[in-house]
């Protein structure tokens, strides 16, 4: 009796044209640990911003002004008084919808098309590719042409909404400076490890926002004659080192981001005292 037939693929390296290999890949290092740490890295920032999201408390610190970025700007009138540096815009949410209902979407729509994470959840979620030699599991690619990966086409506009909502944070943390005197209810200059915390990440997001491809081409993308316009070309080599270290800040300002909101939550709570250096 004869071997039953291999039923082959017959699209990318399992094609007819090409040779005629069962395994999956002939690698033999471990292509496969930077997608697990990808997943990892990611899954992780997922749950424990999920997890704040919708904690609903514990994100602002009235005595030092402390305000963590997954809240601001704070627009309910679920938030805690003093929260609400824009104002109260809408009444009282029910627990299902995240105080911080305005950033987080932008936030996230901004990380979503970006081109390193576009790269980072392409090649270790989705695995089209995984890696060189290492085929996906899908036969066929349509690219960002359909919905909804057309959406990642709109990044440019995510990056002015981003940067507005950065502007907010830096504001953010110039205001923590001043602080109330719990002991007469007296505002002044005051400077602690939080502020340390809160200025270190906004200086890293303008790092990663201001790496962002978008905002390079905005610097200097449709320039013809560089020698005409010395200014802007002296501003598109520094943004353009920053864009070099792109996945360096991406990952960076991942981690800020969950330290900063975790900060600002042990204090706010009162699970530690803030460290004072002024006030």
């Amino acid at each position: 009796m004869s071997a039953p037939a291999v039923t082959r693929r017959t699209t990318g390296v399992f094609s007819a044209d090409r040779a005629q290999i069962d395994q999956r890949t002939l690698r033999s290092d471990r292509w496969w640990l930077q997608p697990l740490l990808v997943n990892l890295g990611l899954g992780a920032f997922i749950l424990y911003a999920t997890v704040r999201a919708f904690w609903g408390r514990d994100y602002w610190v009235d005595d030092y002004h402390y305000l963590t970025p997954f809240y601001s700007p704070c627009i309910s009138a679920s938030c805690v008084p003093n929260a609400s540096h824009l104002g109260v815009w809408f009444g009282h949410f029910p627990p299902w919808i995240p105080l911080g209902m305005l950033v987080l979407p932008i936030l996230l729509a901004f990380r979503v098309t970006c081109y390193y994470y576009r790269k980072a959840y392409y090649r270790s979620v989705w695995q089209s590719p995984t890696g060189c030699a290492v085929p996906e599991p899908r036969k066929s690619y349509t690219g960002e042409t359909r919905f909804p990966l057309i959406v990642q086409n709109g990044h440019r506009y995510f990056f002015y909404l981003a940067s507005a909502i950065l502007l907010l944070n830096t504001y953010d943390a110039a205001a923590a400076f001043y602080s109330a005197d719990a002991n007469n209810g007296q505002g002044g200059f005051g400077f602690g490890l939080g502020n340390v915390i809160l200025v270190a990440n906004v200086a890293l997001l303008w790092a990663y926002t201001g790496g962002c491809h978008s905002c390079r081409h905005v610097i200097g993308g449709r320039l013809k004659h560089f020698s005409k316009h010395p200014v802007r070309y002296w501003l598109w080599t520094k943004v353009s080192w920053f864009n070099g270290r792109h996945m360096t800040f991406a990952w960076i300002t991942l981690g800020t981001l969950a330290f900063t909101d975790f900060y600002v939550w042990m204090v706010s709570s009162g699970t530690i005292t803030d460290l004072r250096f002024i006030g």
